[in-house]
């Protein structure tokens, strides 16, 4: 072996011991927050699905005898399970498109050159920062069917009064629009910085060929977004399939059960029927059925972004 020889090995062994002192490195600054998510996420995980192969124990509040599967299978036969599934099911198959459409159509109106669109902007941010109950119960008296300041505008068309609440029809759009209120603003966010990062010479090329501001958005903007846009549902889905707060707040899964989406309805069977066991099963279907769908539109996401 020649010198040369010895001198390459030697240097891909410092490259390598450099790789792995790197590595090492960077791991060592991850391990607290490591430990942290595991005793923050994972243990909770883990009691949850013991929970759900036993018999739950009230008086020792614990894990009893094992049951194996027996819980999941009543909870599948429990027509009620399937009901709340549907019924968060149309929330999110009409919320989700709603706010990313209406959160990307607004972030472009307030990137438009106009005056007062600094005001307009931190007025968006409001919604974000309102506790979702206090939301919830600020909606139930605006829209209240006798007294609420809603009926009372839409009096001056000739339209109403609407039973916002006491309608299933009314209930479910009534969710919609409050959690729309709530959340576009965070997509409007996400979409303005995502504009803002655009290439400025494309938008300029599009101005000087005559294209007005809806070609602009069509023909540019969109096709440019698209990664973003996938990005952005996929983040407010993870948020948007843990729907609670609002609903305690506003409707309480009513008229009916209406709106009763699947996480009140384990809530209910855990804290009201003190069902912790089939609870937990409940739980863990839901976060299996998350995680597979969460698993798609990522690989979809990638898709997009392979594509653009």
């Amino acid at each position: 072996m020649t010198a040369t020889d010895m001198t390459g090995l030697a240097g891909r062994g410092e490259r390598r011991r450099g790789r792995l002192k790197d590595l090492i490195t960077r791991w060592s600054f991850m391990a607290p927050s490591i430990v942290l998510m595991i005793l923050l996420l994972a243990y909770p995980i883990f009691y949850t699905i013991e929970i759900s192969l036993t018999r739950f124990d009230i008086a020792t509040f614990s894990a009893g005898a094992w049951v194996g599967l027996d819980n999941y299978r009543e909870v599948m036969a429990d027509y009620r399970f399937w009901d709340s599934l549907w019924v968060t099911l149309i929330y999110l198959v009409i919320a989700l498109p709603l706010q990313v459409a209406l959160g990307f159509g607004i972030a472009f109106l307030i990137n438009a050159e106009w005056a007062g669109r600094g005001f307009i902007r931190a007025l968006f941010i409001i919604p974000m920062v309102v506790a979702p109950v206090v939301a919830g119960g600020i909606w139930r008296m605006m829209l209240d069917p006798l007294w609420g300041i809603v009926n009372h505008w839409l009096g001056f068309i000739g339209i109403g009064p609407l039973d916002w609440f006491g309608d299933p029809a009314l209930a479910m759009a009534t969710i919609i629009i409050i959690d729309t209120w709530r959340w576009t603003p965070f997509i409007v966010l996400i979409a303005t910085a995502a504009l803002l990062a655009l290439p400025k010479d494309v938008f300029e090329a599009a101005k000087i060929d005559g294209a007005n501001w809806w070609s602009t958005l069509w023909s540019v903007a969109i096709p440019l977004l698209v990664p973003v846009i996938a990005a952005t549902f996929v983040i407010r889905w993870l948020g948007a399939v843990k729907m609670f707060d609002i609903v305690l707040a506003s409707t309480y899964g009513g008229p009916g059960k209406a709106t009763n989406v699947i996480n009140l309805f384990i809530y209910e069977e855990a804290f009201r029927s003190l069902r912790f066991a089939e609870s937990a099963a409940m739980a863990v279907i839901v976060l299996v059925l998350t995680m597979v769908l969460t698993a798609l539109f990522l690989r979809g996401t990638r898709a997009l972004e392979d594509r653009y």
